[in-house]
């Protein structure tokens, strides 16, 4: 089931600098699900398995293995986060969420289609995510290839914390505000 976003009027495309920093912080979060994911390899292969500790990783089959276990994990990981929220960890950071054209949370073909063209991206070099800077809609090779787009949210204002998206009226905190605030302005004509 596809999640309605808020705010779509208000939001913006990603520029290169915040996609590149949001990479960076998921990056280090990639590398340590791949830690986790390593050292339960290198269990299994010597305990459940029983091999030598000097043979694990000399053969195919468990090298095979492992760079399989780590593509996945990264590409469930993602997936996970945009289906879930449209935003991972280090997107939340700086305020990026990926959705549909429509303003809705990408599905999980979508996904995986972003994931496989982000590695194609990278192996270029990193040219589809340079191509930001070209394309008049700021979209990225992952972004075309899978239908979506990544959007820079708009900051959170006083009268948006209280309620969801600013929908909903205000919250009670933004309430005691105006009445301390009216208070303040009532003191001070006197």
């Amino acid at each position: 089931m596809q999640r309605h976003f808020t705010q779509l009027d208000s939001v913006t495309p990603a520029t290169l600098p915040r996609r590149l920093a949001a990479m960076l912080y998921d990056g280090f979060l990639v590398l340590a699900i791949w830690l986790l994911i390593a050292v339960a390899h290198l269990l299994f292969m010597r305990f459940v398995l029983g091999h030598d500790a000097e043979s694990i990783g000399t053969g195919r089959l468990a090298v095979a293995s492992l760079r399989l276990l780590l593509v996945c994990s990264a590409a469930a990981f993602f997936a996970y986060c945009w289906r879930r929220a449209g935003m991972t960890l280090g997107m939340q950071v700086w305020r990026l969420r990926v959705q549909t054209p429509q303003g809705t949370s990408i599905s999980l073909t979508q996904s995986l289609i972003r994931c496989m063209a982000a590695w194609v991206s990278l192996a270029a070099f990193g040219l589809g995510y340079w191509w930001v800077i070209f394309d008049p809609e700021k979209r990225s090779w992952p972004d075309m290839a899978s239908g979506t787009r990544t959007v820079v949210l708009p900051k959170k204002t006083k009268s948006t914390e209280g309620g969801e998206g600013g929908e909903g009226g205000e919250g009670k905190e933004d309430k005691g505000n105006k009445k301390d605030k009216q208070g303040r302005q009532a003191a001070g004509r006197k």
